[in-house]
């Protein structure tokens, strides 16, 4: 049987094929660090080495509680070299939620960052699986040991034999609508991503610079930072921070990167920071946006400032990355655009039979990155995964042209006399008028008991709060329709996001 480690095909080929000396991986924090795909093979055989000294048996679970830096990179390739599988675990959680994750994946192996330590340093002694704890940089304390303890004495290992079907590494889904859930991928899935949408829609080269906003923890951020330039040998940037618009605009003016990929709320905080400073020059060829759909506004004015385009796709957990999306020479702004080669779409109603076009229908998605499920959540693994078809639990209405038009979550949708109102559809008119920043809407309940549009919203920093309420009702009635006008207009300093930037419209919904 050959072997379809993942780890061979984005890390060791490279070495083989004339790019063992080529930048691979390289980290802004105090200092500059960088990472050869030569460094990078040897480096994650060791940890592989590592894992079988420390007596990390295959198919154990590694939390991994790591900011956007080497080690993540040398940790995630050996655990795949030894056939452990790797839990990426997002970096800004609060202690419980850490607490209820440990317990579920039931990981006999944490290795943290030292600065994410004391988020979880309450919690690991009550824990009833974990063996071992590896901390990267700082002081270990008691019961800890140091990444360089870790690896000292252990020798690099060969790359153990897998098939494509088996699990390679878990994600945790980013919990937009409540708990997160443990999603299990298979090493083939990585490649599958980066010869569909890498290849194919983005088009990655090996001469490209990637930076990706987006963590690797969520699935979006490691298929931009490891999936797509690993799989031509391009070079990624690694920020450890906090990606604000100001480092943000510092980062695509000194390193040079020419593919930016980010989410739709960074892509507006960032113009509201360009309307104050000068933009710099920049090498960008292409910007990609994910996690949220992209206002057409925001595309719109990206384009405009930046003369580089924004390819808004959708992706999920449950797929690892985007299988709708626009493109280079087929894109619309205020659309989702339409399947990535490799997928297939489906529009269906509640009675599970496809939509006509101009209705709205959940949509679904065949393709060979569907997760192997969820962990622990048979219930929900058989709502979701239908056969070969996954629920994105994403409602969609396809155009005349064929392209996708987001109209909100399934869960965010309402009816308002008798007919689908889309929050998103609502949101975005929001986002046109030129005092507002971000918008969310929910449906609230009038004094009649009936939902209507409640609108939250975030104002840009020059604008004044007095009478905006009914300025944008009346600006909504005239974009969108009359009947379709937020009855409420609730003004806020911040929208609750989850750590990837999608809003949580279930915390708004709560404080009605």
């Amino acid at each position: 049987m050959e072997n379809s480690n993942a780890a061979i095909w984005f890390v060791d080929r490279h070495v083989g094929e004339g790019r063992a000396d080529k930048v691979a991986f390289r980290e802004l924090s105090g200092f500059q660090r960088t990472i050869s795909y030569r460094d990078l093979s040897s480096r994650s055989s060791l940890v592989a080495g590592a894992f079988h000294k420390a007596g990390i048996s295959r198919e154990s679970r590694v939390a991994c509680l790591i900011l956007d830096q080497i080690e993540y990179v040398e940790v995630f390739w050996g655990a795949l070299k030894a056939g452990v599988v790797p839990v990426a675990l997002n970096t800004l959680l609060a202690t419980s939620v850490y607490d209820i994750i440990l317990n579920d994946s039931r990981a006999n192996c944490l290795i943290v960052s030292h600065e994410l330590w004391p988020m979880v340093e309450p919690i690991v002694s009550d824990n009833p699986y974990l063996e071992k704890i590896i901390m990267i940089g700082g002081e270990p304390g008691k019961g800890v040991i140091s990444y360089e303890e870790f690896l000292d004495g252990a020798s690099e290992a060969p790359v153990i034999s897998v098939s494509g079907d088996e699990c390679a590494f878990w994600l945790y889904s980013s919990g937009s609508t409540g708990q997160p859930k443990g999603v299990r991928h298979v090493h083939s899935s990585m490649r599958v991503t980066a010869e569909t949408y890498g290849a194919q829609v983005l088009g990655i080269r090996k001469d490209d610079i990637v930076y990706s906003a987006a963590k690797i923890f969520f699935a979006y951020g490691l298929g931009n930072s490891f999936s797509f330039p690993m799989s031509v040998g391009a070079t990624t940037i690694l920020y450890n921070g906090r990606p604000t618009p100001d480092v943000v605009v510092d980062v695509i003016e000194r390193e040079k990167p020419t593919i930016f990929c980010g989410v739709p709320t960074l892509y507006a905080a960032t113009l509201a920071h360009l309307s104050k400073v000068n933009k710099p020059p920049s090498n960008l060829r292409i910007c990609v946006s994910a996690g949220e759909a992209l206002p057409a506004e925001i595309g719109n004015k990206w384009q405009e400032l930046w003369g580089v385009d924004i390819l808004d796709g959708v992706g999920s957990t449950e797929m690892l990355h985007i299988f709708l999306s626009n493109r280079e020479g087929d894109l619309e702004y205020g659309t989702s655009g339409v399947a990535v080669p490799g997928y297939e779409l489906r529009c269906v109603g509640e009675d599970g039979e496809p939509v006509k076009q101009g209705e709205v229908g959940e949509l679904l998605v065949k393709g060979d990155s569907a997760a192997d499920g969820y962990w622990n959540q048979r219930e929900k693994s058989r709502a979701t995964f239908e056969g070969e078809w996954t629920r994105t639990g994403d409602k969609y209405e396809i155009s005349e042209t064929g392209r996708y038009i987001y109209c909100g979550r399934t869960d965010d949708m309402f009816k308002v006399s008798g007919i689908w109102v889309s929050p998103f559809e609502v949101e975005q008119a929001l986002i046109e008028h030129p005092s507002v920043l971000e918008a969310a809407v929910v449906a609230a309940r009038d004094d009649d008991g009936l939902e209507k549009p409640k609108a939250f919203i975030v104002l840009q920093e020059s604008a004044a709060a007095e009478g905006i309420d009914e300025a944008l009702k009346e600006f909504v009635k005239e974009k969108i329709g009359k009947w379709k006008y937020p009855r409420w207009v609730s003004v806020v300093d911040d929208l609750p996001k989850t750590a990837t930037g999608k809003i949580q419209r279930f915390k708004l919904r709560a404080e009605q």
